[in-house]
């Protein structure tokens, strides 16, 4: 079936030559350049942390998008704040990717871009309501993945399917959404390091304009620096609201190795001009058992002054039973703008 929807997708690229002349002038049309920086200020009670207080930049990234008949591309750097890791540079490639986009029921994406797993991964950060990415999302779509693979901001390099059939005849969103990717398995900015690749997929339903019910499934491997090979068998349920309100709930699970498990639940709403509230509860379990349990309880506040201009303030109460210091709190302030 993978085939013969490859085969429909080149197919019908090649049937849509473009003269360098027109190449020219869509480009110039439909290309953007932009970017966008979070600055933060943050403290915690931690007693084992390196640093109790610090402010700094947290991201800042720019990009350009483009537009050139049926392909949309993207181009995005990391260009400043804190290194993934040691053996990170602060400035490094996040996406790179071109996508086929002719038709709303199939889409070809090929490139370095967001792995298609959980809702809240593809998300941008301005979008998150609680100033972070959830721990689910952190530890098991990977970002700071349990693996040990290289800090990769949920991204991998790969080839991607999606779509979304069955369009409402009363305000015209479509009922169902589908996507399927063949990555590395790797991560961003390395090479593959054996002929397995990770298959990643999701499926969800949309009952209703803004509501999203889905599950997602990813199966594969990552090689260490010392040449081990982790397995990776992962699964995913949530739910995602966007309208005025913010709700958003999921569970993942880690079946490979001793396992581990990951739910979080953030509810969003507005409270006065310009205001919105937030409210999240977020767990992630190593070994899957509540001995190994990091608990974060947080409230959140956020103004925005400009659709390019946001404050942000983030409470958060964690429990820690893998931490010798088990209870602390944290704050910060973030300040986020682009251009």
């Amino acid at each position: 079936m993978v085939k013969k929807l490859l085969m429909i997708g080149m197919t019908a690229m090649a049937a849509m030559p473009l003269s360098a002349q027109s190449v020219g002038e869509q480009l110039k049309q439909n290309t953007t350049f932009g970017g966008y920086v979070i600055g933060k200020v943050n403290a915690t009670t931690q007693d084992n942390a390196d640093v109790k207080a610090d402010m700094g930049v947290r991201m800042a990234r720019v990009y350009v998008d483009t537009k050139i008949g049926d392909f949309a591309m993207k181009l995005q750097m990391h260009v400043s704040g804190s290194p993934l890791n040691k053996k990170e540079n602060s400035v490094h490639l996040v996406d790179a990717w071109a996508e086929w986009q002719h038709w709303k029921e199939l889409r070809v994406k090929f490139g370095q871009f967001k792995r298609c797993f959980t809702f809240e991964n593809p998300m941008h950060p301005w979008l998150l309501g609680c100033g972070t990415y959830s721990q689910l999302t952190d530890r098991l779509a990977g970002f700071n993945d349990r693996t040990g693979e290289h800090a990769s901001n949920g991204r991998d390099f790969g080839l991607q399917l999606q779509g979304d059939l069955f369009a409402s005849k009363r305000d015209g969103h479509r009922w169902l959404h589908y996507q399927a990717g063949v990555y590395t398995g790797q991560g961003i900015n390395h090479a593959d390091k054996n002929t397995r690749k990770d298959i990643i997929g999701g499926l969800w339903v949309v009952p209703v304009k803004d509501l999203q019910i889905g599950a997602f499934g990813w199966r594969g491997d990552y090689v260490r620096d010392d040449g081990t090979t982790v397995d990776r068998k992962r699964y995913s349920f949530g739910v995602n609201y966007t309208g005025d309100w913010t709700a958003r709930a999921e569970y993942a699970v880690e079946s490979a190795d001793e396992g581990a498990d990951a739910w979080y639940a953030i509810v969003g709403t507005p409270a006065w001009h310009r205001t919105k509230l937030f409210v999240r509860y977020d767990v992630y379990r190593e070994g899957r058992t509540m001995d190994r349990a990091k608990s974060i309880y947080g409230l959140s506040a956020q103004h925005t002054f400009h659709p390019n201009l946001m404050l942000q303030a983030n409470y958060g109460f964690l429990v820690d039973k893998t931490s010798a210091d088990e209870r602390y709190h944290t704050v910060d302030l973030q300040l986020y703008w682009r251009f």
